[in-house]
């Protein structure tokens, strides 16, 4: 009788082992500790940002605590500088990151992604008394205030700009107000946003670039294969269901799931 209570318990514990692997390690440890680590920046309205109450709020924490309760889990937002997102994800500290994250050829390479949620324009900024700076290739030679390894920076950097680094949106809109850069590129939605809540801003809009699918951002790994698959499964229900068109519709004023 004991030897084949244990060997019962033996079979438990092989077929245990081989549910978790078939989860995929990554999402097996996040349901063991019961949270999901989620990059972002936290000062990049309406992507993620702090509101009149420091609470962390945003389109991006919406959804990555939909993302996290689809999972059976509590999301945990660790905030940090834009150049540090995605080595944090790649290093394996953050789980995932949820901050408008651009999809690119050359971020899949070394990152996994999940299916867009949003597909965003850009814009080019410049100070409202500029009347040099029309277009992106009028960008050579000039300056530009971005945020590091950001879509944005390589834009600039291709079209001959010298790029400052900076960390914030309000840091960007600063150097540029004070005519230390020549020019910004960012997502439409956030100058917009920053536009309708400083009217008196000394910046003007003098071209929108082509939208980009934003995604999520996982490490590529055999590890999150299935992580990304729930993620995936759990966005298109929101999709499906509109949930995801609700929010973007609250933040963004509009709804900007679809690629068209």
């Amino acid at each position: 009788m004991k030897k084949l209570i244990a060997l019962l318990l033996s079979l438990l514990l092989v077929l245990s082992a081989a549910s978790a692997w078939a989860e995929g390690d990554l999402l097996s440890a996040i349901r063991e500790r019961g949270t999901i680590v989620i990059a972002t920046e936290g000062d990049w309205s309406p992507w993620t940002y702090h509101d009149e109450n420091d609470q962390l709020v945003g389109l991006d924490i919406e959804i990555g605590t939909l993302i996290a309760h689809g999972l059976g889990v509590e999301p945990d937002f660790a905030e940090t500088d834009w150049d540090a997102i995605l080595a944090g994800v790649d290093s394996g500290r953050f789980d995932i990151a949820c901050n408008g994250v651009g999809y690119t050829e050359a971020r899949a390479e070394k990152y996994s992604f999940s299916t867009p949620y949003v597909y965003t324009h850009k814009v080019l900024v410049v100070r409202s008394d500029n009347e040099t700076i029309h277009t992106v290739a009028d960008l050579n030679g000039k300056t530009t205030a971005n945020s590091a390894s950001s879509t944005y920076a390589a834009i600039a950097e291709e079209n001959g700009a010298n790029v400052s680094y900076v960390s914030t949106l309000a840091e960007t809109i600063l150097l540029l107000e004070q005519g230390r850069v020549d020019a910004t590129i960012n997502a439409q939605v956030s100058i917009e946003n920053y536009l309708n809540e400083h009217p008196n801003a000394n910046i003007k809009i003098v071209e929108v670039l082509a939208g980009d699918p934003v995604a999520y951002p996982v490490r590529k790994s055999e590890e999150t294969a299935t992580l990304l698959s729930a993620i995936d499964e759990i966005l298109e229900a929101a999709r499906q269901d509109g949930t995801l068109a609700d929010i973007s519709v609250k933040y963004f004023g509009l709804d900007l799931t679809q690629p068209d």
